[in-house]
């Protein structure tokens, strides 16, 4: 057992030098994802650092990390490999034109040389430093056939080209799924993961993700920014802003030479932290006066 993760302190310590302020019980669940070797399922909201426990899990233990982003109308050929058909042509042709024994061009087609992987076969295979951290982002976003597709891999960390047969990885890699749960992910695969709902942080949790990714901002600036932030997502806006949406506004700030937040610096930089302009014209202006008015409220009265 890696000694860098060999415990819950270890492993949310291990996250704490990258700079991701995990939880006692997200530090749990990536712990035992790593002591049993089984997928981690993690849902939640967008923007609330999902994909981000993927990629600074493989930059702790120097894996590689290898990312299967997910859309639909996604299929096995896209995510395992695909045939280079423009290079076995050229190299059909040039048997033919040269005129030598062509009994095992068919063998030699259906090889290595001309097999472009995919994320699911590049995690397969060896990799330098260990098994790699496989990210299946967004795996809302796929229809149930894919998923009926994934249960292989998932189960036996292995894939199937009919062409080659069944290609099973020598040591399981660390799988990662991500869902924003724009709709339901079937119970076969939930199964055969560990789960875990990333919710939004609490108040003092997001000000520590903020000095962790952006220290040079002021405590003021900061607490002003959480708290706002805050306020915004109990209001009813069409998509709330995540931790992402955080961290950009204050570097946005930053960028501004913003010391503290006024009506007129947030109207002119929600776009940091709303995406959709119907939400923008719901909180510019007048509500964006009242919003700042109750954060400064909140924090003179501690």
């Amino acid at each position: 057992m890696d000694q860098r993760t060999g415990s819950i302190d270890a492993v949310q310590a291990l996250l704490g030098e990258q700079g991701y302020v995990a939880d006692r019980a997200l530090s749990t669940v990536v712990f035992l994802a790593l002591r049993l070797g089984r997928p981690l399922f993690l849902e939640g909201a967008a923007g609330v650092g999902k994909t981000e426990i993927a990629k600074v899990l493989a930059a702790a233990l120097g894996r590689r990390l290898i990312r299967l982003q997910c859309y639909e109308g996604l299929d096995a050929a896209s995510a395992v490999a695909e045939w280079n058909f423009p290079a076995q042509m050229v190299a059909i042709r040039a048997a033919e034109a040269g005129g030598g024994d062509t009994t095992h061009l068919r063998h030699d087609l259906f090889s290595d040389e001309f097999l472009i992987a995919r994320p699911l076969l590049e995690a397969m295979r060896p990799q330098p430093g260990g098994p790699p951290v496989l990210l299946i982002d967004e795996l809302d976003r796929t229809d149930a056939p894919f998923e009926a597709f994934l249960l292989e891999a998932l189960s036996e960390f292995q894939v199937t080209i009919p062409e080659m047969g069944t290609i099973r990885a020598p040591a399981p890699p660390i799988v990662i799924l991500t869902s924003n749960r724009t709709r339901e992910v079937h119970d076969a695969l939930k199964r055969r993961c560990l789960y875990h709902w990333v919710d939004y942080p609490a108040f003092e949790r997001e000000m520590e993700i903020l000095a962790a990714r952006v220290p040079e901002a002021s405590a003021q600036l900061s607490r002003e920014v959480v708290a706002f932030v805050q306020r915004l997502r109990g209001a009813d806006l069409f998509k709330k802003p995540g931790v992402a949406e955080t961290i950009d506004w204050a570097r946005c700030l930053l960028a501004l030479d913003v010391i503290a937040l006024s009506p007129e610096v947030i109207s002119d930089t929600l776009g940091a932290i709303l995406k959709y302009q119907d939400d923008i014209q719901r909180i510019e202006g007048s509500e964006a006066r009242r919003l700042l008015d109750e954060v400064r409220r909140e924090i003179a009265t501690g």
